[in-house]
């Protein structure tokens, strides 16, 4: 079956100890929601360099990555109904989901 990425950009970081709870907890349904089909549930992404032929921006870039996901799923219309459940939308990010070729 054919590998999606879920690469999460934005997203707002919770306030207070039972707000990052509530958060973790929602993470956590939603993961285990997707039972099998999560591959690789990823980790959040500290801010990145951008690296292209005129240099290295240290910002991240326009739209930077906050983390990734790899699931398991029959093809992008399907990856994409699972990403459309997951938390980060609430917090105003996004989901990037875009399939894994092999090489």
């Amino acid at each position: 079956m054919p590998k999606f990425i879920f690469v999460y950009h934005g997203g707002s970081a919770p306030q207070s100890e039972a707000e990052q709870q509530q958060v973790m907890a929602a993470w956590g349904a939603w993961m285990g929601g997707l039972g099998a089909a999560l591959a690789d549930g990823g980790a959040p992404v500290g801010l990145s360099k951008t690296v292209s032929a005129t240099g290295v921006a240290d910002d991240g870039g326009p739209n930077p990555a906050s983390g990734y996901s790899i699931v398991e799923a029959p093809d992008q219309a399907a990856a994409v109904t699972m990403a459309q459940g997951c938390p980060i939308l609430d917090a105003g990010g996004s989901v990037e989901v875009a399939e894994i070729h092999q090489m």
